[in-house]
């Protein structure tokens, strides 16, 4: 898929407040450790994360989204009526209907002929809504649209965290140490036709998408009965194979995303991968034949946000004058399913 007309002409963003090392959630977990003769430390060892944050309890999806809206239409100086989709695109929505897109919507002003609806696609579901944007604006349908997504890592902590304490065994620690890895914020993509500013800048060259679905029962996270009659959430992760096979994954991608967009891999001046952990990135990097200072983290204080994480990455590389004008930034976003999808902005 290829563009001409799209720009991505805001990054706005919220950071959650409580912050939440890595050596608290182990000091919740000493029993366990303790059974299984594990000495602390090993999460960030395993992972490279040292803190992530968290909303506080209670704290609505909507709000954070609104926030994060708000920021970026400010930023590009373009108005809510301007707005011709607004998408929520988190894995965390608020209720299963309507579309938590409509509460950020109102919160934001949007409305009128606007197209609102939620999407949902895992880890790229923002990549998703971007793309769902770009389309509509290189039709010439809408002039600006607004991806935006807000996701909550606290209350699955919680649950596992609980779990397993019950039950202390290694294979629970093994598929439970992704959820711990989860942190929460929220972000907004505007994308216009680039007539709202006469800069022209990071404009959105194209992208490829691939999918491998026999892997979907990789990662898990969802509703499943409780044993009395109701319901609670549940997450496992095989995270060996989710990291193997997405690489695998990603490299099959990256090989048709460089020609797609027309660079080869010496031209690509940064990256922004979605946010796992440290393993991941030393995997992904190599496997794609990419220098590790072309990369730009943030899941050492952050977490992996889910949605959130690669957008925010960008929006924090940006703010820190790491991504410069006219730089080739490839996001490289990997999510459970297992789909890859990978865009090109010229900066």
């Amino acid at each position: 898929m290829k563009y001409s007309k799209v720009y991505i002409d805001a990054l706005g963003f919220e950071l959650a407040p409580v912050v939440v090392s890595s050596s608290e959630l182990e000091a919740r977990l000493e029993p366990l450790y303790r059974t299984l003769h594990m000495a602390p430390g090993q999460l960030q060892a395993l992972t490279g994360i040292r803190e992530r944050r968290w909303w506080g309890e209670g704290y609505p999806l909507s709000r954070g989204a609104i926030a994060a809206g708000k920021k970026a239409l400010r930023a590009a100086g373009v108005d809510a009526s301007d707005i011709g989709a607004l998408i929520y695109a988190g894995v965390c929505r608020e209720q299963f209907e309507p579309a938590t897109a409509c509460r950020v919507a109102d919160g934001l002003g949007v409305g009128g002929n606007a197209a609102i609806f939620d999407l949902s696609n895992a880890c790229i579901g923002v990549l998703n809504g971007i793309l769902e944007v770009a389309n509509r604006i290189e039709l010439g349908q809408i002039r600006a649209g607004l991806v935006v997504s807000c996701e909550s890592a606290r209350e699955i902590n919680e649950i596992t965290i609980s779990r397993m304490l019950e039950s202390c065994s290694m294979p629970n620690f093994a598929t439970s140490l992704a959820t711990l890895t989860g942190g929460s914020g929220a972000v907004a993509v505007l994308l216009t036709d680039g007539s709202f500013s006469s800069e022209k800048r990071r404009r959105l060259r194209g992208g490829v998408t691939v999918a491998a679905p026999q892997h979907h029962a990789l990662c898990l996270w969802g509703m499943t009965p409780d044993g009395n009659g109701g319901y609670q959430q549940t997450m496992s992760t095989d995270a060996v194979n989710v990291m193997n096979f997405g690489v695998e994954l990603g490299q099959r991608t990256w090989q048709a995303f460089l020609p797609e967009v027309g660079w080869s891999v010496e031209e690509v001046d940064r990256v922004i991968c979605h946010q796992v952990g440290s393993a991941h990135q030393t995997s992904i990097l190599k496997t794609l034949d990419i220098p590790l200072e072309k990369d730009f983290t943030t899941y050492e204080f952050l977490g992996n946000i889910g949605t959130v994480s690669l957008p925010i990455t960008a929006a924090l590389a940006d703010e820190r004058e790491v991504l410069a004008p006219g730089d080739k930034v490839a996001f490289l976003g990997i999510g459970s399913g297992l789909n890859c999808l990978m865009l090109g902005v010229d900066w």
